[in-house]
């Protein structure tokens, strides 16, 4: 997945008086951002932080893993949780009896505990919000091993145990932990290592526990406004109010393809204006979760990043696929729908994947002999090709335009004097490193116990786990120093997808389990990392940090998989978008995506894909094209330096545009592109303070408010199937009303629904 930049808001602080100036941060925007002062009387193990940091551990989980499986998978995300517990810490602060007691916690020895001892602070505030979202990296919402599950059970209709599902869910959350405790001293500690997507929730963080009526420097009397507490309760209620709409009772409000209600008859109109299987021109939305899926809320994004993903999408969309779709033909690609992530027979047919599986859950090769290659839709297989390229243009564009930064910022953390936030959490406890020994010598073994004695139900043998580990291992220290200087994260899933396919071909489940292995636990060792970088500009002591952490894992991962058992056996074809009716929302679109990868990576494996035995051996360029990019971009930076337009051509950025192309959609692109242009460049340029005071707030009420309605929906008329029958909202007929998108249109290609050419 494409990653990209985060600018924070900058918030100019005071500098206290008896701080040195060479033990100020080297880092402008550190020093502009973070407060150089702590109080550590401050208390942060409350009776508030766990019970709002359970809960909305628990409720997060739940919604996350909830929202997942449905059309538009709406993302919960942290910034949610801190907006909404405020208002909650504060009203049970005032409420509250101050009452003691005393408590004997394992490690951390005898601790004395209030119900309310004084005002809620802003260190239990982010000890919640860390403990929200322990469970997800980098805020990607539910645990990424719950895929394996749901692929097994949704996809491959063969089972597997809840025990073996939670080993496999808690330990590929956990290994990274362990490493990442061993490197905080390379990058957490040390000023240089800065990590700029920390700066957004210090900004929030100040923010929210500013005071509520602010004096403007210009003028001499004090402006009332509208509380931010009161502004989001307002808002998530109208956002709760108005999903009703989109969300039941008229659904063709998620997609407004015009195009096909102009020509409803003609199979290139539609493949044209839908914008859920077709290119999306045009298409627009009036429901919140098609803005925010995939992509997340355009309201935290800044607008420059904004500008980027649109220059790539709209290059991808409306330049290179009607070139290589009508024009070319690119793959023969006229015989496939022009935008879908399922799998196709040479004949335009949907491809009978449980048919090539035999009972080891391995390829048979005789039937995939009788079917024929796999063939991808010209869309699916470019998205693999822009993958390749957007991994190998992330390494160069890194090393060239950043190479000598992070060298120089890395050596210089090593000699660097300990500047103030290092000086003043010296003050708390550290964490012991037997700690992380124990957690990740307690994680390999309980994995390689899951590899050994449950190896039918995950296939991957114990040597797999012990190379994704490795690997998993050694790219965690550079990419987090990546991470921590540039805040671009490169990808290791299509590598370890890759490599396994080539080693340990015809084992679907083995290459899943390997790229969690080898991937995630890279990316939360990576997302703990981040937390403690936000936990140590926050002041907050180590040891409350790493439980808080640990706790808020496994809370999460257990959560997830309990949903998702839930999920997958109660709602009947749930993820079979050929037997659901039109518009059900139980389609499942990333686990599709999830599963067509353990096809074409493990069982089919990449040899038959990308190899002399497949049909697309000539993407293996791309990851030449993409290497090379970044060199051509940086030529002409050094031919040309007075033109500073060209180092602002961030290819991997431009490339990788459209990697959550699919399971996203254009109409998810279109309406987050506009929703975001229209807050972070017109409301940020025209009416800044309101974007300051209130731009986050509203996107965490649009999501909580469509969030509880969308529950709420489900548990009164959802499990009833009780459907509304009309033109916008109806069961049996496509809600978006363009159902010729899906449809070939070369010559001789026979599909049920669509005309012959």
């Amino acid at each position: 997945m494409g990653t990209v930049e985060i600018e924070a808001p900058i918030i100019k602080t005071t500098t206290d008086e008896d701080v040195k100036e060479d033990e100020l941060s080297p880092i402008e925007e550190v020093r502009l951002t973070v407060p150089n002062d702590d109080d550590p009387s401050l208390p942060v193990w409350t009776f508030r932080m766990w019970f709002l940091g359970l809960i909305s551990c628990a409720l997060l989980s739940f919604l996350n893993q909830f929202f997942s499986y449905r059309k538009e998978p709406l993302v919960i995300s942290q910034i949610t949780v801190q907006v909404a517990t405020l208002p909650i810490g504060r009203f049970m602060a005032s409420v509250l009896p101050d009452m003691k007691f005393h408590v004997h916690i394992p490690f951390f020895g005898k601790k004395e505990l209030s119900l309310n001892p004084g005002p809620f602070n802003m260190k239990e505030h982010v000890l919640i919000s860390i403990f929200a979202n322990a469970g997800s990296a980098f805020g990607g919402g539910s645990a990424y091993a719950v895929g394996i599950v749901t692929i097994i059970k949704a996809f491959y209709k063969r089972n597997i145990s809840y025990l073996a599902g939670w080993i496999l869910i808690i330990t590929t959350q956990v290994l990274g932990y362990g490493w990442a405790g061993l490197l905080r001293k390379y990058v957490v500690e040390p000023a240089h290592m800065w990590w700029p997507s920390t700066l957004v929730q210090i900004s929030l963080f100040r923010t929210l526990h500013g005071k509520e009526n602010e004096v403007d420097e210009q003028e001499t009397e004090v402006q009332q406004r509208t509380s931010r507490s009161k502004f989001f309760l307002i808002a998530m209620l109208c956002s709760f109010l108005w999903y009703m709409v989109p969300g039941y009772l008229f659904q063709s409000l998620q997609s407004i393809a015009w195009v096909c209600w102009a020509f409803p008859n003609s199979v290139t109109a539609h493949q044209i204006g839908s914008g859920f299987r077709g290119l999306g021109f045009g298409a627009l939305t009036l429901d919140w979760t098609v803005v925010a899926s995939f992509l997340f809320s355009p309201l935290i994004c800044p607008f420059f990043a904004i500008v980027n993903v649109f220059i790539g999408y709209a290059l991808i969309i409306y330049f290179v696929m009607p070139i290589s779709y009508w024009g070319l033909n690119a793959y023969n690609a006229r015989t496939f729908p022009i935008f879908s992530s399922h799998l196709f027979t040479a004949q335009g047919q949907s491809y009978n994947i449980t048919a090539i599986v035999n009972d080891k859950f391995e390829i048979d090769l005789a039937q995939y002999e009788k079917q024929g290659r796999l063939n991808l839709s010209l869309f699916f297989a470019l998205t693999y090709g822009f993958g390749f390229a957007t991994i190998a243009s992330t390494l160069s564009h890194v090393g060239l335009f950043y190479g000598r930064e992070i060298y120089t910022r890395f050596r210089a953390s090593q000699d660097e004097k300990v500047d103030i936030h290092t000086k003043l959490m010296k003050k708390y406890e550290d964490i012991p490193s037997w700690w992380f020994h124990l957690l990740l010598t307690g994680s390999v073994l309980v994995s390689l116990a899951l590899c050994i004695f449950l190896k039918d139900e995950v296939q991957m043998p114990w040597w797999g786990l012990i190379f994704a580990a490795g690997l998993a291992f050694v790219f965690t220290l550079p990419i987090s120093i990546i991470t921590a200087t540039t805040n671009q994260t490169p990808g290791l899933n299509i590598i370890t997808e890759y490599i396994m396919g080539v080693i340990l071909p015809g084992k679907p489940i083995a290459n899943v389990c390997f790229k969690t292995y080898g991937y995630i636990s890279m990316v939360q060792a990576i997302s703990f990392l981040s937390d403690f970088k936000l936990g140590h500009y926050m002041k907050i002591p180590p040891r409350s940090m790493f439980l808080v952490q640990l706790i808020g894992t496994l809370i999460a991962g257990s959560v997830n998989l309990f949903v998702a058992m839930w999920l997958l056996d109660s709602i009947d074809n749930i993820c079979q978008e050929e037997l659901l009716p039109e518009n059900s929302p139980w389609t499942c679109p990333g686990q599709r995506v999830f599963f067509d990868a353990s096809v074409i990576w493990g069982l089919v494996a990449p040899k038959r894909i990308f190899g002399t035995l497949g049909n697309y051996g000539a993407l293996n360029w791309f990851f030449l094209g993409g290497l090379l990019g970044p060199v051509a971009v940086w030529i002409l930076h050094i031919l040309f330096p007075s033109q500073s337009w060209i180092p602002l051509v961030n290819l991997p950025v431009l490339i990788g545009a459209t990697a959550s192309m699919p399971p996203a959609t254009p109409v998810n692109y279109n309406a987050w592109i506009l929703v975001g242009t229209i807050f972070n460049f017109f409301v940020f340029r025209y009416r800044k303070k309101w974007w300051q005071r209130y731009n986050y707030i509203l996107s965490a009420a649009l999501d909580a408010g469509v969030a509880f309605m969308a529950v709420l929906i489900y548990f009164t008329v959802g499990i009833e199937e009780k459907n509304l029958y009309w033109w916008g909202a109806n069961p049996d007929i496509d809600p978006e009303h363009c159902p010729l998108a899906s449809c070939p249109t070369a010559k001789g290609v026979i599909v049920d629904g669509c005309p012959r050419f």
